[in-house]
C-alpha cells in the first residue's frame, strides 16, 4: 500500500505543480498540499493513509476555479468553497480509481475532503486542522495588510473556531509577521474570554 500511496501523492503533486500562483517560488497548490500532509504527520504521526491523501488534495487544482468567478460577499464565498470541495472529491475519486484503490477507501477520502462529519469524525477534524494551519502559514500575512482590524480579528476567530486545541497550540510554530502574531493572539484571547462566560 505504501508504494500506491506514494504514487497517488505524486499524482496530486503533479497536478498542483501547474498552479501559476507562486509562494516562496513554488506553485501555491503544490506547497499547500505538501504542507498540509506535513501538518497531519506532526499532529498525528499514525494518521491513516486516507487522511494523508485528503490533506494533500485539499486544494487540488484550486486555481482553476477562481474565487472571482463567483458573486462577491459571504454567500458567494461559501458556495465557491462548497463547490471546490465537491470538485476535489470528484477529481480524487478518478485519481484513486486510476491507482486501483478500493471503493471504500475512495469514499473515505471523498468524505474527508467534503468534511461531512466534521463535528464527530476526528479524521475530518485533522484534515480541517491541517487546512487551517496551512492557511495561517501561507495566506494569513497577506490578509493582515488588506483587512481592517475588526475584519481581521473576525477572520482569525472563524479560523480558530474550526480548529482543535492541538492545532491551535501548533500555531505557535508558524512564522508570522508581528501584526499577524498580534491578531492571532487577540482573536485567541477573545475566544477564551467568550468560552469562560
Amino acid at each position: 500500500m505504501a508504494h500506491r500511496l506514494d504514487a497517488v501523492l505524486a499524482t496530486i503533486d503533479d497536478a498542483n505543480r501547474a498552479d501559476p500562483n507562486l509562494v516562496e517560488d513554488r506553485p501555491r497548490a503544490l506547497l499547500e498540499g505538501q504542507r498540509a500532509t506535513e501538518w497531519v504527520a506532526q499532529l498525528r504521526p499514525d494518521a491513516p493513509e486516507s487522511v494523508l491523501v485528503a490533506a494533500r488534495a485539499h486544494h487540488l487544482t484550486r486555481w482553476m476555479v477562481p474565487r472571482s468567478s463567483y458573486p462577491e460577499g459571504r454567500a458567494g464565498y461559501l458556495r465557491w468553497r462548497r463547490d471546490q470541495k465537491q470538485r476535489h472529491a470528484d477529481d480524487m475519486s478518478a485519481i484513486l480509481s486510476t491507482h486501483r484503490f478500493d471503493p471504500g477507501f475512495i469514499e473515505r477520502v471523498q468524505s474527508l475532503l467534503l468534511r461531512t462529519d466534521l463535528g464527530t469524525d476526528p479524521d475530518a477534524q485533522l484534515v480541517e486542522d491541517a487546512a487551517c494551519l496551512v492557511f495561517l502559514e501561507t495566506r494569513f500575512d497577506d490578509i493582515v495588510v488588506r483587512l481592517d482590524h475588526d475584519q481581521l480579528i473576525g477572520v482569525v476567530a472563524k479560523t480558530l473556531a474550526k480548529m482543535s486545541p492541538a492545532a491551535i497550540a501548533a500555531t505557535s510554530a508558524i512564522n508570522l509577521s508581528e501584526a499577524g502574531r498580534t491578531a492571532l493572539a487577540e482573536a485567541a484571547s477573545r475566544a477564551e474570554d467568550r468560552s469562560g462566560l
